[in-house]
Protein backbone atom coordinates (compact mmCIF):
# COMPACT_ATOMS: atom_id res chain seq x y z
CA UNK A 1 0.00 0.00 0.00
CA UNK A 2 1.32 3.41 -0.95
CA UNK A 3 -0.68 6.47 -0.05
CA UNK A 4 0.38 9.71 -1.74
CA UNK A 5 -1.65 12.81 -1.05
CA UNK A 6 -1.22 16.37 -2.28
CA UNK A 7 -3.11 19.07 -0.50
CA UNK A 8 -3.30 22.82 -0.30
CA UNK A 9 -2.67 24.47 3.05
CA UNK A 10 -5.31 26.65 4.58
CA UNK A 11 -5.06 29.93 6.41
CA UNK A 12 -3.53 29.95 9.85
CA UNK A 13 -6.22 29.44 12.48
CA UNK A 14 -6.58 32.13 15.09
CA UNK A 15 -4.84 31.25 18.32
CA UNK A 16 -5.40 32.61 21.77
CA UNK A 17 -2.61 34.84 22.98
CA UNK A 18 -2.10 35.18 26.69
CA UNK A 19 0.71 36.69 28.75
CA UNK A 20 3.48 34.26 29.57
CA UNK A 21 3.28 33.21 33.19
CA UNK A 22 5.74 30.53 34.19
CA UNK A 23 6.05 26.81 33.66
CA UNK A 24 2.83 25.95 35.39
CA UNK A 25 3.99 22.86 36.92
CA UNK A 26 6.99 24.40 38.68
CA UNK A 27 4.56 24.86 40.25
CA UNK A 28 1.35 24.54 41.69
CA UNK A 29 2.39 22.35 44.58
CA UNK A 30 5.02 24.78 45.93
CA UNK A 31 3.83 26.77 48.92
CA UNK A 32 4.55 30.49 48.90
CA UNK A 33 4.25 33.16 51.59
CA UNK A 34 3.07 36.73 51.59
CA UNK A 35 5.38 39.48 52.66
CA UNK A 36 4.29 41.50 55.71
CA UNK A 37 3.42 44.27 53.32
CA UNK A 38 2.82 44.86 49.63
CA UNK A 39 3.60 48.02 47.73
CA UNK A 40 0.45 47.64 45.64
CA UNK A 41 -2.10 47.23 48.38
CA UNK A 42 -0.39 48.35 51.62
CA UNK A 43 0.05 44.83 52.90
CA UNK A 44 -3.52 43.66 52.43
CA UNK A 45 -4.02 41.06 49.73
CA UNK A 46 -6.94 41.80 47.47
CA UNK A 47 -9.61 39.12 47.85
CA UNK A 48 -11.16 38.69 44.45
CA UNK A 49 -13.86 36.28 45.52
CA UNK A 50 -13.96 32.52 45.79
CA UNK A 51 -14.22 31.95 42.03
CA UNK A 52 -11.26 34.10 40.96
CA UNK A 53 -7.69 32.79 41.47
CA UNK A 54 -5.55 35.07 43.59
CA UNK A 55 -2.21 36.55 42.64
CA UNK A 56 0.20 36.45 45.56
CA UNK A 57 2.65 39.32 45.94
CA UNK A 58 5.88 39.18 47.89
CA UNK A 59 7.71 42.38 48.71
CA UNK A 60 11.13 43.19 50.16
CA UNK A 61 13.11 46.40 50.62
CA UNK A 62 16.78 46.36 49.74
CA UNK A 63 19.05 47.24 52.66
CA UNK A 64 22.34 49.01 52.05
CA UNK A 65 24.29 45.80 52.72
CA UNK A 66 22.57 44.07 49.78
CA UNK A 67 22.94 46.94 47.31
CA UNK A 68 24.47 45.81 44.01
CA UNK A 69 23.45 42.18 44.44
CA UNK A 70 21.81 40.41 41.51
CA UNK A 71 18.03 40.70 41.51
CA UNK A 72 17.44 36.93 41.43
CA UNK A 73 19.94 36.29 44.22
CA UNK A 74 18.46 39.07 46.36
CA UNK A 75 14.90 37.75 45.95
CA UNK A 76 15.99 34.15 46.58
CA UNK A 77 17.52 35.26 49.87
CA UNK A 78 14.37 37.09 50.88
CA UNK A 79 11.95 34.34 49.85
CA UNK A 80 13.59 30.97 50.62
CA UNK A 81 10.36 29.08 49.87
CA UNK A 82 11.04 29.77 46.18
CA UNK A 83 13.96 28.23 44.29
CA UNK A 84 16.27 30.57 42.47
CA UNK A 85 15.40 28.97 39.13
CA UNK A 86 11.71 29.60 39.74
CA UNK A 87 12.43 33.20 40.66
CA UNK A 88 14.41 33.58 37.42
CA UNK A 89 11.43 32.21 35.49
CA UNK A 90 9.10 34.64 37.22
CA UNK A 91 11.42 37.55 36.43
CA UNK A 92 11.69 36.53 32.77
CA UNK A 93 7.89 36.34 32.59
CA UNK A 94 7.54 39.92 33.83
CA UNK A 95 6.38 39.21 37.37
CA UNK A 96 9.04 41.24 39.17
CA UNK A 97 8.67 44.98 39.78
CA UNK A 98 10.55 47.84 41.38
CA UNK A 99 8.52 50.92 42.27
CA UNK A 100 5.88 49.78 39.77
CA UNK A 101 8.33 49.21 36.90
CA UNK A 102 8.55 45.69 35.44
CA UNK A 103 12.00 44.09 35.67
CA UNK A 104 12.95 41.21 33.37
CA UNK A 105 16.73 41.05 33.82
CA UNK A 106 17.60 38.60 36.60
CA UNK A 107 21.18 39.90 36.72
CA UNK A 108 20.20 43.54 37.25
CA UNK A 109 21.69 44.98 40.49
CA UNK A 110 19.30 45.92 43.27
CA UNK A 111 19.47 49.40 44.81
CA UNK A 112 19.45 50.39 48.46
CA UNK A 113 16.10 51.61 49.79
CA UNK A 114 14.13 50.39 46.78
CA UNK A 115 11.13 48.07 47.21
CA UNK A 116 11.03 44.96 45.03
CA UNK A 117 7.82 43.01 44.44
CA UNK A 118 7.50 39.48 43.09
CA UNK A 119 4.10 38.30 41.87
CA UNK A 120 3.17 34.62 42.06
CA UNK A 121 0.50 33.92 39.44
CA UNK A 122 -2.24 31.42 40.30
CA UNK A 123 -1.51 27.82 39.28
CA UNK A 124 -3.03 26.52 36.08
CA UNK A 125 -3.87 22.99 35.12
CA UNK A 126 -1.00 20.96 33.68
CA UNK A 127 -3.48 19.11 31.48
CA UNK A 128 -4.33 20.85 28.18
CA UNK A 129 -8.00 21.43 27.44
CA UNK A 130 -9.88 20.54 24.28
CA UNK A 131 -10.44 23.46 21.88
CA UNK A 132 -12.22 23.55 18.56
CA UNK A 133 -9.55 24.66 16.08
CA UNK A 134 -9.70 23.80 12.36
CA UNK A 135 -7.26 21.13 11.17
CA UNK A 136 -6.16 20.29 7.63
CA UNK A 137 -6.20 16.49 7.85
CA UNK A 138 -4.41 14.50 5.14
CA UNK A 139 -5.03 11.00 6.47
CA UNK A 140 -6.56 9.43 9.56
CA UNK A 141 -7.24 5.95 10.89
CA UNK A 142 -7.62 4.33 14.31
CA UNK A 143 -3.88 4.58 15.06
CA UNK A 144 -2.69 7.89 13.68
CA UNK A 145 -3.54 11.18 12.09
CA UNK A 146 -1.47 13.02 9.46
CA UNK A 147 -2.07 16.73 9.01
CA UNK A 148 -0.75 19.84 7.31
CA UNK A 149 0.20 22.23 10.11
CA UNK A 150 -0.12 25.92 9.24
CA UNK A 151 2.51 28.46 10.22
CA UNK A 152 1.61 30.19 13.47
CA UNK A 153 0.18 27.10 15.18
CA UNK A 154 2.16 25.93 18.23
CA UNK A 155 2.35 22.15 18.55
CA UNK A 156 1.81 21.78 22.32
CA UNK A 157 1.20 24.07 25.31
CA UNK A 158 4.26 25.77 26.79
CA UNK A 159 5.04 28.97 28.70
CA UNK A 160 3.67 31.82 26.60
CA UNK A 161 1.33 29.48 24.69
CA UNK A 162 -0.84 27.71 27.26
CA UNK A 163 -3.68 27.10 24.83
CA UNK A 164 -4.70 27.47 21.20
CA UNK A 165 -2.21 24.74 20.22
CA UNK A 166 -2.31 21.68 18.00
CA UNK A 167 -2.66 19.47 21.09
CA UNK A 168 -5.72 21.46 22.19
CA UNK A 169 -7.22 20.99 18.73
CA UNK A 170 -6.44 17.25 18.69
CA UNK A 171 -8.10 16.73 22.06
CA UNK A 172 -11.30 18.20 20.64
CA UNK A 173 -11.01 16.28 17.36
CA UNK A 174 -10.08 12.86 18.74
CA UNK A 175 -12.11 12.82 21.94
CA UNK A 176 -11.41 11.85 25.53
CA UNK A 177 -9.60 8.60 24.65
CA UNK A 178 -6.80 10.65 23.05
CA UNK A 179 -5.80 12.30 26.36
CA UNK A 180 -2.76 10.66 27.91
CA UNK A 181 -1.46 8.89 24.78
CA UNK A 182 2.29 9.12 25.36
CA UNK A 183 1.84 11.56 28.27
CA UNK A 184 -0.69 14.03 29.62
CA UNK A 185 1.07 17.25 28.60
CA UNK A 186 1.86 16.31 24.98
CA UNK A 187 -0.57 13.56 24.03
CA UNK A 188 0.14 11.90 20.70
CA UNK A 189 3.15 14.04 19.85
CA UNK A 190 6.08 12.07 18.42
CA UNK A 191 7.81 14.95 16.59
CA UNK A 192 7.38 18.69 16.33
CA UNK A 193 7.51 21.53 13.86
CA UNK A 194 8.44 25.02 15.04
CA UNK A 195 5.53 27.39 15.51
CA UNK A 196 6.26 29.28 12.27
CA UNK A 197 7.24 26.26 10.18
CA UNK A 198 4.40 24.87 8.10
CA UNK A 199 3.93 21.39 6.74
CA UNK A 200 3.18 17.72 7.23
CA UNK A 201 3.13 16.09 10.69
CA UNK A 202 2.06 12.72 12.06
CA UNK A 203 0.40 12.27 15.46
CA UNK A 204 -0.21 8.98 17.29
CA UNK A 205 -3.72 8.12 18.45
CA UNK A 206 -2.85 4.90 20.30
CA UNK A 207 -0.05 3.79 22.61
CA UNK A 208 1.04 1.23 20.01
CA UNK A 209 1.38 3.92 17.35
CA UNK A 210 3.12 6.31 19.75
CA UNK A 211 5.77 3.73 20.67
CA UNK A 212 6.33 2.58 17.07
CA UNK A 213 6.50 6.06 15.58
CA UNK A 214 8.79 7.30 18.38
CA UNK A 215 11.18 4.42 17.60
CA UNK A 216 11.02 5.21 13.88
CA UNK A 217 12.02 8.82 14.50
CA UNK A 218 14.75 7.83 16.96
CA UNK A 219 16.16 5.22 14.55
CA UNK A 220 15.70 7.50 11.50
CA UNK A 221 13.52 4.95 9.69
CA UNK A 222 11.46 7.50 7.81
CA UNK A 223 11.66 10.00 5.01
CA UNK A 224 11.54 13.74 5.67
CA UNK A 225 12.05 16.58 3.22
CA UNK A 226 11.73 20.33 3.71
CA UNK A 227 11.50 23.23 1.30
CA UNK A 228 13.55 26.26 2.33
CA UNK A 229 14.24 29.71 0.92
CA UNK A 230 17.67 31.02 1.90
CA UNK A 231 19.86 34.07 1.42
CA UNK A 232 22.77 33.57 -0.96
CA UNK A 233 23.62 30.66 -3.24
CA UNK A 234 25.08 27.58 -1.55
CA UNK A 235 28.35 26.33 -2.98
CA UNK A 236 28.38 23.50 -3.87
CA UNK A 237 24.82 23.47 -5.15
CA UNK A 238 24.28 20.06 -3.55
CA UNK A 239 25.91 18.73 -0.43
CA UNK A 240 25.72 17.57 3.18
CA UNK A 241 25.89 19.73 6.30
CA UNK A 242 27.45 18.06 9.35
CA UNK A 243 27.91 19.45 12.84
CA UNK A 244 27.19 19.21 16.55
CA UNK A 245 24.08 21.14 17.59
CA UNK A 246 23.39 22.25 21.15
CA UNK A 247 22.29 25.25 23.19
CA UNK A 248 24.08 28.47 22.29
CA UNK A 249 26.28 29.21 25.35
CA UNK A 250 25.66 32.94 24.86
CA UNK A 251 21.87 32.68 24.46
CA UNK A 252 20.10 29.64 25.88
CA UNK A 253 16.99 30.34 23.78
CA UNK A 254 18.98 29.66 20.60
CA UNK A 255 20.68 26.59 19.23
CA UNK A 256 24.16 26.69 17.71
CA UNK A 257 26.72 24.56 15.88
CA UNK A 258 29.26 23.71 18.58
CA UNK A 259 32.83 22.44 18.53
CA UNK A 260 32.03 19.98 21.32
CA UNK A 261 29.16 18.97 23.57
CA UNK A 262 26.28 19.00 21.10
CA UNK A 263 24.44 16.20 19.30
CA UNK A 264 25.41 15.12 15.76
CA UNK A 265 23.26 16.65 13.03
CA UNK A 266 23.18 15.88 9.32
CA UNK A 267 21.22 17.64 6.60
CA UNK A 268 21.42 16.87 2.87
CA UNK A 269 20.50 19.80 0.67
CA UNK A 270 19.99 20.41 -3.04
CA UNK A 271 19.55 23.78 -4.74
CA UNK A 272 16.35 23.75 -6.79
CA UNK A 273 16.01 27.35 -7.96
CA UNK A 274 18.08 30.56 -7.88
CA UNK A 275 16.83 34.13 -8.20
CA UNK A 276 18.86 37.26 -8.90
CA UNK A 277 22.04 35.53 -7.75
CA UNK A 278 20.95 36.29 -4.18
CA UNK A 279 18.17 33.89 -3.17
CA UNK A 280 17.92 30.10 -3.47
CA UNK A 281 15.16 27.55 -2.99
CA UNK A 282 16.46 24.34 -1.43
CA UNK A 283 15.26 20.84 -0.83
CA UNK A 284 16.59 19.72 2.57
CA UNK A 285 16.45 16.10 3.73
CA UNK A 286 17.03 15.29 7.38
CA UNK A 287 19.18 12.37 8.48
CA UNK A 288 18.76 13.53 12.09
CA UNK A 289 16.12 15.59 13.86
CA UNK A 290 17.70 18.21 16.12
CA UNK A 291 15.92 21.33 17.37
CA UNK A 292 16.00 24.05 14.66
CA UNK A 293 18.39 21.82 12.68
CA UNK A 294 17.96 23.28 9.18
CA UNK A 295 17.74 26.85 10.45
CA UNK A 296 20.89 26.51 12.56
CA UNK A 297 22.99 24.73 9.96
CA UNK A 298 22.01 27.02 7.10
CA UNK A 299 22.76 30.11 9.19
CA UNK A 300 26.11 28.61 10.23
CA UNK A 301 26.92 27.96 6.56
CA UNK A 302 26.27 31.65 5.77
CA UNK A 303 22.87 31.09 4.14
CA UNK A 304 20.22 31.88 6.77
CA UNK A 305 16.59 31.11 6.03
CA UNK A 306 14.65 34.15 4.80
CA UNK A 307 12.43 35.59 7.52
CA UNK A 308 14.06 33.63 10.36
CA UNK A 309 13.44 35.73 13.51
CA UNK A 310 16.08 33.91 15.58
CA UNK A 311 19.04 33.12 13.32
CA UNK A 312 18.85 36.05 10.90
CA UNK A 313 20.03 38.99 13.00
CA UNK A 314 21.38 41.39 10.38
CA UNK A 315 20.81 42.28 6.75
CA UNK A 316 22.67 39.64 4.72
CA UNK A 317 25.16 40.72 2.09
CA UNK A 318 23.11 38.89 -0.57
CA UNK A 319 20.22 41.32 0.00
CA UNK A 320 22.23 44.38 -0.98
CA UNK A 321 22.19 43.58 -4.69
CA UNK A 322 18.43 43.20 -4.87
CA UNK A 323 16.26 46.03 -6.18
CA UNK A 324 13.65 47.72 -4.04
CA UNK A 325 10.89 46.85 -3.20
CA UNK A 326 11.91 43.19 -3.66
CA UNK A 327 14.63 43.47 -1.05
CA UNK A 328 12.21 45.00 1.45
CA UNK A 329 9.56 42.33 0.81
CA UNK A 330 12.08 39.58 1.50
CA UNK A 331 13.53 41.27 4.57
CA UNK A 332 10.05 41.91 5.97
CA UNK A 333 8.75 38.35 5.45
CA UNK A 334 7.16 37.62 8.85
CA UNK A 335 8.30 34.03 9.45
CA UNK A 336 11.02 31.59 8.45
CA UNK A 337 10.49 30.45 4.87
CA UNK A 338 10.57 26.78 5.79
CA UNK A 339 7.99 24.13 4.94
CA UNK A 340 7.89 20.42 5.85
CA UNK A 341 7.15 19.17 2.37
CA UNK A 342 7.36 15.37 2.63
CA UNK A 343 6.92 12.69 5.25
CA UNK A 344 7.10 8.96 4.67
CA UNK A 345 7.02 6.12 7.18
CA UNK A 346 5.76 2.60 7.77
CA UNK A 347 2.34 2.28 9.32
CA UNK A 348 2.90 1.34 12.99
CA UNK A 349 0.36 -1.53 12.92
CA UNK A 350 0.30 -2.88 9.37
CA UNK A 351 3.81 -1.96 8.26
CA UNK A 352 2.41 -0.59 4.98
CA UNK A 353 4.41 2.33 3.53
CA UNK A 354 2.73 5.73 3.80
CA UNK A 355 3.95 8.82 1.98
CA UNK A 356 2.60 12.38 2.08
CA UNK A 357 3.63 15.47 0.15
CA UNK A 358 2.11 18.91 0.72
CA UNK A 359 2.01 22.03 -1.40
CA UNK A 360 3.58 25.27 -0.32
CA UNK A 361 1.17 27.45 1.67
CA UNK A 362 -0.10 30.65 0.13
CA UNK A 363 2.43 32.97 1.78
CA UNK A 364 5.41 31.02 0.43
CA UNK A 365 3.91 30.66 -3.04
CA UNK A 366 3.29 34.41 -3.09
CA UNK A 367 6.89 35.05 -2.05
CA UNK A 368 8.14 32.86 -4.89
CA UNK A 369 5.84 34.67 -7.30
CA UNK A 370 7.35 37.98 -6.16
CA UNK A 371 10.80 36.60 -6.96
CA UNK A 372 9.60 35.40 -10.35
CA UNK A 373 7.72 38.62 -11.03
CA UNK A 374 4.54 36.66 -11.74
CA UNK A 375 1.24 35.83 -10.11
CA UNK A 376 1.19 32.86 -7.69
CA UNK A 377 0.35 29.57 -9.41
CA UNK A 378 -1.99 27.30 -7.44
CA UNK A 379 -1.49 23.55 -7.18
CA UNK A 380 2.28 23.47 -7.21
CA UNK A 381 4.02 21.47 -4.50
CA UNK A 382 7.48 22.87 -5.35
CA UNK A 383 8.21 26.15 -7.16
Amino acid sequence: MRCTINTKSVAVPATISTPMTITAANNARMQTFLSPFDSHNSGVMQHLGPEVPQVQRLCAVCESAAAGERLDRFLAGKFPALSRSRIQALIAAGHARCNGKILQDASAPVRSGFAYTLEIPPPVSAKPAAETIPLQILYEDADLIVLDKPAGLVVHPAPGNPDGTLVNALLAHCGAEFAGIGGEKRPGIVHRLDKDTSGVMVVAKTELAHAALSRAFAERRLRRAYWALCWGIPNPAEGVLFGLIGRDPRDRKRMAVLRAGGKPAETRYRTERVWHGSVAALECRLATGRTHQIRVQMAHAGHPIIGDPVYLKRIPAAARSLPEPLRRQLLDFPRQALHAMELGFAHPRSGAPLFFRTELPDDLRTLCAVLEGTEPKPGRAFP
